[in-house]
C-alpha cells in the first residue's frame, strides 16, 4: 500500500484523516501567485513557461502542505493545440475562434499533433515531479469533452452553453465529430501528463449540468469513460478522478460506469446525500462550498466539520465544491486546513 494519502484514498482506503487539496489552489487569491503571474506577463505566458508554471504549482504546497499539487494549466490548452485561436480578455475571461460546422471540425490538426504545442506542459510535470515533497501527490488534468466543446463552439464561456446545445441538437453529425477529437486529444494529452510524472488524473467537465438525460449520458458520461478506459490501458493503474459538475442525481453510479475512481463533488448536493447515494460507490472528493474561503468565521468551521463528518465512513479526499475564487482570504484557507486534520468529532 502506497505511503501518498490521496493515493490510498483512491484506492478506496478509509482514512482517520481526508487527506486535502483544493481547485485552483495555484491563484489570484495568494500574493505569490500575483507576483509571479506579474512577471510571467500574461497569463498563457504564465501556463506555457514550464519553470514559471511549476514555481505557482508549488507556492500553495510550501504554505499550507497541501497532500496534493494540481498542475497549472488551463483546458483550453488543448483547443488551442488543436488548431483554435486563445486569447485572454482581462476581467472577462477566455476567447476563442468559434466552430460550429463540420468544415471546422475538419480543420482542426489530429489528436496526435497536439504535443509541439503542449510539450511545456509536460516539462511543468517533469520539473513538480522531481520539486514535489516526497509524500505530495501530483495530479494532472484536462477538461471533459463537453465542457472544452461549449468553449469552442461559442469562442467564450456562456450562462447557459446555449450554443453548444445548438449545434449538438441541429448538426449532430458535426458536434459528435468535435467530441471525438477533443476525447481523442484528452487521451493524448492526459497519457503525456502521466509520462512525465503525473500520478493522478482528474477530468474537468465544469458544464455537465447543462446536459441532461440521455445527452448527459452520450456527451458525459460516455466521454469520460473513453478517456478512463484508455488511460488506463495506457497507464495500467493510474486513479483517474472525474468531475462532472452540477451533475445532481447523475452522480449517482458514476463513478462505476465511467471506470473513474473517484467522482468529485459540487456543493450544490449536500455531502450527507452524496455519501448515502455516491460514496457507496467508492472515493469520493469534495465538496465544501468556496464562498466559505471568503466569508470564513465559525460557518467555515462548521461546514468543514459537516464535510469531513458525513464522508468519514467512506474513502474521501476534502476539497472545495468549486474553484477558490481571487476574492478569498488566504487565512481562511489555513483555517479549513486545519479544521480537517484536527477534527475528531
Amino acid at each position: 500500500m502506497t505511503a501518498k494519502p490521496i493515493l490510498r484514498a483512491l484506492a478506496g482506503e478509509t482514512l482517520p484523516t481526508p487527506p486535502i487539496w483544493m481547485m485552483r489552489q495555484a491563484g489570484r487569491y495568494l500574493p505569490e501567485y500575483r507576483a509571479t503571474r506579474a512577471q510571467a506577463g500574461d497569463f498563457l505566458s504564465l501556463c506555457y513557461n514550464p519553470e514559471l508554471a511549476a514555481e505557482v504549482t508549488l507556492q500553495p504546497i510550501r504554505r499550507y502542505g497541501f497532500d496534493a499539487a494540481i498542475l497549472f494549466a488551463d483546458i483550453l490548452l488543448v483547443p488551442q493545440a488543436l488548431g483554435a485561436d486563445l486569447w485572454f480578455v482581462t476581467g472577462e475571461g477566455p476567447r476563442l475562434s468559434t466552430l460550429t460546422d463540420m468544415p471546422g471540425v475538419q480543420a482542426l490538426k489530429p489528436s496526435d499533433a497536439i504535443h509541439d504545442t503542449l510539450a511545456p506542459v509536460y516539462e511543468t510535470v517533469k520539473i513538480l515531479s522531481r520539486e514535489l515533497p516526497a509524500e505530495t501527490t501530483l495530479i494532472g488534468f484536462a477538461g471533459a469533452p463537453w465542457t472544452v466543446a461549449t468553449y469552442m463552439v461559442a469562442g467564450r464561456g456562456t450562462p447557459d452553453q446555449a450554443p453548444a446545445h445548438k449545434m449538438r441538437v441541429e448538426a449532430p453529425e458535426a458536434f459528435d465529430a468535435l467530441i471525438a477529437r477533443i476525447t481523442e486529444a484528452t487521451i493524448e494529452y492526459l497519457s503525456m501528463q502521466i509520462a512525465a510524472g503525473a500520478e493522478v488524473v482528474k477530468i474537468f467537465d465544469s458544464w455537465a449540468g447543462s446536459l441532461k438525460g440521455a445527452a448527459f449520458t452520450r456527451y458525459a458520461l460516455e466521454p469520460a469513460k473513453a478517456i478512463t478506459a484508455a488511460l488506463k490501458a495506457r497507464h495500467p493503474g493510474i486513479p483517474v478522478i472525474a468531475f462532472p459538475r452540477e451533475a445532481g442525481e447523475g452522480y449517482i453510479g458514476f463513478g462505476p460506469a465511467t471506470g473513474a475512481d473517484c467522482v468529485a463533488l459540487d456543493n450544490s448536493v449536500s455531502p450527507e446525500w452524496a455519501a448515502e447515494h455516491v460514496q457507496k460507490d467508492g472515493c469520493v472528493q469534495g465538496n465544501l462550498a468556496a464562498s466559505h474561503m471568503v466569508t470564513g468565521g465559525q460557518a467555515l468551521v462548521d461546514e468543514t466539520e459537516r464535510v469531513v463528518r458525513a464522508f468519514r465512513n467512506g474513502p474521501h479526499i476534502f476539497n472545495l465544491g468549486h474553484g477558490i475564487t481571487p476574492d478569498a482570504d488566504p487565512e481562511n484557507v489555513a483555517l479549513m486546513i486545519e479544521t480537517v486534520r484536527n477534527f475528531r468529532g
